[in-house]
């Protein structure tokens, strides 16, 4: 499957999913900006994944990062994010959303498995009352501290000050 092919709007992939889940696939759901992809963000994906599972990655559109980040952000466009996370091996497909949260997606594709980062214990996760609603599970995956695009922002900023 090419990188584009992983890429699908919400009604063609709740279409996928209704496949998979018929051959006995776990649907597993993350949700992020992906704005400059590092170590941080493979690795949490890559535990996300795990045997067996389809891994659904929800991507904020450009508009909805301008929301929640500001500005400036995002640094690279949606469609450029999305293409990057599909190459990744672990993720299986790619819906793009633009409201601030994930909340309608989650609704619509009913995962099994709802994953966040272990920064987001005892926040309450976006979505975990519907995934829960159907039997499902939020899992908390293990978060890098201080591998963040912001803080990666921030640091470039600071060098390019100091030259």
């Amino acid at each position: 499957m090419t990188t584009k092919q992983k890429i699908l709007k919400l009604p063609a992939l709740k279409r996928k999913i209704a496949t998979l889940r018929r051959r006995g696939k776990v649907v597993v759901f993350t949700n992020g900006c992906f704005d400059i992809l590092h170590y941080g963000h493979v690795s949490y994906l890559e535990r996300a994944k795990k045997a067996g599972r389809v891994l659904i990655v929800g991507l904020n559109s450009d508009r909805s990062v301008r929301k929640i980040k500001g500005r400036h952000r995002p640094i690279n466009r949606e469609m450029d994010r999305a293409r990057v996370l599909a190459a990744l091996a672990c993720v299986d497909f790619i819906t793009i959303f633009d409201e601030e949260t994930p909340y309608d997606v989650i609704q619509a594709l009913r995962p099994d498995v709802l994953i966040k980062g272990a920064d987001w214990r005892g926040k309450g996760v976006v979505g975990e009352d519907i995934v829960k609603a159907h039997g499902g599970r939020v899992e908390l995956v293990r978060y890098i501290p201080k591998l963040s695009t912001t803080r990666m922002i921030g640091k470039i900023k600071r060098q390019g000050r100091g030259s």
